[in-house]
């Protein structure tokens, strides 16, 4: 099915944008999210519109959160981990707890969603994206390491995160513009303009 996105969608499209989807992944998530709306004649005809007044906000957004990217580009934090030999994990390292950590040490509160890594099972350096808005998307380097040996490489700042460090329930929120397709959550509305008068007209098309 095709569909108009009224928000900005991650790995999928800009807000404006008329794309083909599953059916089910149209119909089950992107319309029920306020993400989307049937790519009808009516909804067509607003479609520049919508795209202008995402343009617009997200410029806004991308200056506001500027700030955000720069502090966390470039960061590396550490977590000690129980392994077996193989260098598997007992268990592993989620984007939850990438999320806390930012917290913890940054005081910067961002969704599971906008931290894009499945979950760490194995010892290693990985370099994870965060997603603020499509454009802003700085990355940071987790290490996960055996508990006891110290982080690699030794000679860069780490900020090493204990597991059992509760989060800070007061630290500002970060809203993004767009949302993740592969988490089937309520995502965060930055725009919730946007998509109710996007709906109202496509509904009432003009003459």
């Amino acid at each position: 099915m095709k569909v108009l996105l009224i928000k900005d969608v991650y790995k999928l499209g800009r807000a404006g944008e008329i794309k083909k989807v599953a059916t089910g992944y149209g119909r089950n998530y992107l319309i029920p999210q306020g993400l989307a709306i049937p790519a009808s004649a009516g909804a067509m005809q607003q479609a520049e519109r919508i795209k202008v007044k995402a343009t617009e906000r997200r410029a806004v957004l991308n200056e506001e959160l500027s700030d955000v990217a720069e502090v966390l580009n470039g960061k590396t934090l550490a977590f000690p981990v129980k392994a077996g030999e193989t260098g598997r994990l007992y268990g592993s390292v989620s984007n939850d707890e990438i999320v806390n950590a930012i917290q913890l040490n940054y005081e910067i509160e961002l969704e599971k969603r906008q931290v894009e890594i499945e979950p760490i099972r194995q010892l290693g350096t990985y370099t994870v994206p965060i997603h603020l808005t499509m454009d802003l998307v700085p990355e940071i380097t987790v290490i996960v390491h055996r508990e006891g040996e110290a982080p690699l490489p030794e000679d860069e700042a780490v900020e090493q995160i204990e597991p059992e460090e509760a989060t800070i329930e007061d630290a500002p929120s970060v809203d993004a513009l767009e949302s993740t397709p592969e988490e089937d959550e309520t995502p965060v509305d930055s725009d919730e303009s946007i998509a109710d008068e996007a709906e109202n007209e496509a509904e009432q098309p003009e003459a």
